[in-house]
């Protein structure tokens, strides 16, 4: 190897010391590490030096990607999904409530697995963020013990079927570019992938729970929080009315509980789960605010007050705010109604707590004193208007409490999923598939520009834009073909030898450059290994697919890994401890089962 290829290899350990220690954020880590490569100074054979391993137009290549736009697009559609209450609708119907960690990881990673065999990765994992993240909340489990199992559940997926990654897709183009097959079957690759997959989830199932790091559980967040009593009521065209409190949804909400129903005249106290719910029913919850923005996004609840209907603002475009009342105020000792609260402030009470404890009676009943802390729904202007506002001590937004756009549900879901068939299919390429959703997102108002721009993450964006740029220098360099030339040196005349020495050279290289540009510098070697051992070519075919797919061991490996990287709130360091055994256990699996399927 030349000098490029040690100043590369030299950055790339340093780059790989940062995140294991979490000296840095990832995203400054990567963007320095393009940057030490275009500045570096290179010796030349002939004599001199020269500026950089690679120039301005490869570091950068990567932010005009279709990888880096088709994300970027993703995050506004997920956007759309998540207004509109989709994914609330995904996450109370589909997961269900299990009663354990380890049940829960069941529920999650069987149809995933199933539903990334037939589908992009990258939309897939990025509409399931949220939910698993509401998701978990509700069940009082850490994002971080759900985020990397629901990844490498899309990977394992993807492995079961020829159009489930385009890795696979690469690998057989390749191959059939070189004559050596004509056509593969779509479940041919399932032979091996699906047994992989199966393996895969058993052991996230049985090892996750340990391996996983616990970066605070829902339920700690709700300790010796502040209790708020909320009103809300069951419209007459609700879908719940008819529904048991405990197939509502209403039962299973952390940190709260419905204190009672009013029903006409009567007053139900402390209802029981089976308690049926009929339309006009007004349930009064005392919970933590986490809970009560929660129940502002069940479809079939509305707050009970009908003031919140008669401020000028759409629903939508509104947010819920804490504001604490002081001492100088003219709240003081008048209830929410005599105040008129809602004229006064352009702002409707919907919860009020005190002394972190339950207020009883109904809200706009409730006489108000200095220290209570009152939870508004208002247009987010109010927090500026009212910062320095002598009556109140305090003003604070909550993130994420916008009402939910239920009358878009059905627009959104069918924007998504004709994005999905679209892109499934090959109609429409997944770069043009993404840009068209997010712009009928926006167009059908299913999300607002604002929110839209909100949802972008762009620290994701620029760690996959700058991994590009470092995939470039491994590969120019040289550094990638040395390191395969000295793998394939020590496999010697061995046709299984020379097919691990594929498959680990394979599954190294997918984990610090990009999975398909791994395949596409391997493919060349693993045909001159097939021919040099005079062995069957499909051994090596399919273990560059399951090689190129199996990328668990680092967040740059894969895109997804990416992805959940900010939202399990994750360390370099996690993926190697869950990440280095899974792709032990995907090589094992892999390099016994391969030369059985298909013989060398």
């Amino acid at each position: 190897m030349g000098p490029e290829a040690w100043i590369v290899a030299a950055v790339v350990l340093l780059v790989l010391w940062m995140l294991v220690t979490n000296r840095v954020p990832a995203d400054v880590a990567m963007v320095g590490a393009v940057t030490l490569l275009m500045v570096a100074p290179v010796p030349l054979e002939a004599g001199g030096w020269k500026l950089g391993v690679i120039g301005a137009k490869e570091a950068l290549a990567g932010l005009s990607g279709p990888g880096l736009v088709t994300v970027g697009a993703l995050f506004i559609v997920v956007s759309g999904v998540r207004e509109t209450g989709s994914i609330d609708f995904v996450a109370r119907q589909l997961m269900g409530h299990p009663q354990s960690l380890r049940g829960a990881l069941a529920q999650l990673l069987l149809p995933v697995i199933g539903a990334s065999a037939f589908l992009n990765n990258t939309p897939l994992v990025a509409m399931m963020i949220p939910a698993v993240r509401d998701w978990g909340r509700k069940l009082g489990v850490a994002p971080s013990k759900l985020m990397l199992p629901l990844s490498y559940a899309a990977i394992l997926g993807g492995t079961c079927t020829l159009i489930g990654t385009s890795t696979n897709l690469v690998v057989y183009d390749l191959a059939r570019g070189s004559g050596v097959i004509e056509d593969l079957p779509l479940f041919e690759v399932g032979k091996v992938g699906l047994p992989a997959a199966l393996l895969g989830a058993l052991f996230l199932w049985l090892f996750g729970p340990r391996l996983l790091p616990d970066r605070g559980s829902a339920s700690s967040r709700l300790r010796d929080a502040r209790q708020y009593t909320a009103e809300m009521i069951v419209p007459l065209t609700s879908p719940l009315a008819g529904k048991s409190i405990e197939a509502a949804g209403l039962r299973a909400l952390p940190g709260a509980f419905i204190v009672e129903i009013a029903r006409g005249e009567d007053l139900i106290a402390a209802p029981g789960p089976d308690q049926v719910l009929r339309a006009g029913d007004r349930l009064v919850f005392t919970g933590v605010v986490e809970s009560i923005k929660e129940l502002q996004t069940v479809r079939g609840l509305e707050p009970a007050t009908d003031q919140i209907f008669k401020l000028d603002e759409p629903r939508p475009n509104r947010c819920l705010i804490e504001a604490v009342v002081s001492n100088t105020s003219p709240l003081e000792g008048r209830t929410i109604k005599q105040a008129r609260f809602r004229t006064q402030y352009q702002a409707v009470v919907i919860a009020v707590a005190r002394n972190g404890e339950r207020v009883a009676g109904k809200v706009g009943e409730i006489e108000m004193r200095h220290g209570d802390t009152l939870l508004l729904e208002a247009h987010p202007s109010f927090v500026e208007r009212h910062r320095d506002d002598p009556d109140f001590f305090l003003v604070s937004a909550i993130e994420d409490s916008s009402p939910r756009r239920h009358h878009r549900l059905g627009t959104s879901m069918l924007i998504l999923g004709l994005m999905v068939v679209f892109g499934a299919t090959g109609l429409v390429p997944m770069l043009q598939a993404s840009l068209l959703a997010a712009g009928a997102m926006l167009l059908t108002r299913c999300t607002s520009v604002p929110a839209a721009r909100a949802a972008v993450d762009w620290s994701v964006l620029l760690v996959i834009a700058a991994a590009f740029g470092l995939g470039t220098a491994i590969e120019k360099s040289g550094l990638a073909r040395g390191l395969i030339d000295l793998f394939l040196g020590l496999s010697g005349d061995s046709p299984y030898a020379a097919l691990v020495a594929i498959y680990l050279v394979t599954s190294l290289s997918t984990e610090v450059i990009s999975n398909n540009a791994a395949v596409a510098l391997v493919f060349p070697l693993a045909a001159e290994a097939w021919k040099s051992t005079d062995s069957n070519p499909l051994p090596f075919i399919f273990a560059l697919m399951m090689a190129g797919s199996a990328s668990f061991a680092t967040p740059i490996g894969y895109q997804t890994n990416l992805m959940v990287m900010g939202p399990g709130g994750y360390r370099f360091v996690d993926y190697l401890r869950i990440g280095v055994p899974m792709n032990l256990l995907m090589a094992l699996v892999c390099l016994t089962l391969v030369p059985i399927v298909w013989p060398l």
